[in-house]
């Protein structure tokens, strides 16, 4: 009965020694672009959406399969608002947080330095405003901006290539795709105009992997 025990411990012990080399941990950086939606209103068209700025984030990972990990990340972005039509703009501060788990399929990179990945992944999306709201802002007549919290549903897909730079650290450049809808509780259409309904927005990443 003893031997038996100890049997079980010696395999749970080298069982858990597997599962934790499976880990990974990294950080993220880079910039969003092309997110915005059309704007139609009876007094013209106009665009609304968030300005392009800097993105950071950190993320946790499993390897599942030898080729298929899970990644649980965390994407913190400088998102304002904003309104443009013709050469007119508005903007208002603001900041965004994600939050996704992505499966993560990659090539076989036992004797190579680098490796393909491609990505699917859902999550939510948490929008605020934090500027502060004035009496009169240009474009007015399409929507305003708000400080509302907002928390929309969003889909995540991407690709990317990971390099081995040591035996346990990757240096990894991706593009994320968000897509999910706009969120006009945060930018609100004014009477008479109407805003498109799904926000896309194009993050291209860098960033450093340790494998533990």
């Amino acid at each position: 009965m003893r031997t038996m025990g100890l049997q079980i411990l010696f395999l749970a012990l080298v069982g858990t020694t597997g599962f934790a080399q499976q880990w990974e941990i990294g950080a993220i950086g880079g910039a969003s672009f092309l997110n915005s939606v059309p704007v139609s209103s009876p007094l013209g068209s106009a665009t609304a959406g968030f300005a392009s700025g800097a993105v950071g984030g950190a993320f946790f990972g499993q390897a599942l399969y030898p080729r298929l990990a899970g990644e649980l990340h965390y994407e913190f972005f400088q998102s304002n608002q904003k309104l443009s039509s013709g050469g007119s703009s508005a903007e208002f501060s603001g900041i965004a947080h994600a939050i996704h788990y992505d499966l993560v399929w990659h090539t076989d990179s036992k004797n190579r330095r680098a490796q393909f990945f491609v990505r699917a992944g859902a999550g939510v999306r948490i929008y605020q405003g934090t500027g502060t709201p004035a009496a009169y802002l240009p474009l007015y007549e399409y929507g305003y901006f708000t400080q509302t919290r907002v928390i929309k549903p969003m889909g995540v897909a991407g690709a990317g290539i990971s390099y081995r730079l040591a035996p346990r650290l990757y240096l990894r450049t991706e593009v994320m795709d968000f897509v999910g809808p706009f969120p006009t509780n945060l930018i609100a259409p004014n009477s008479g105009a109407k805003f498109g309904s799904i926000l896309q927005e194009l993050v291209p990443l860098v960033g450093l992997t340790y494998l533990f």
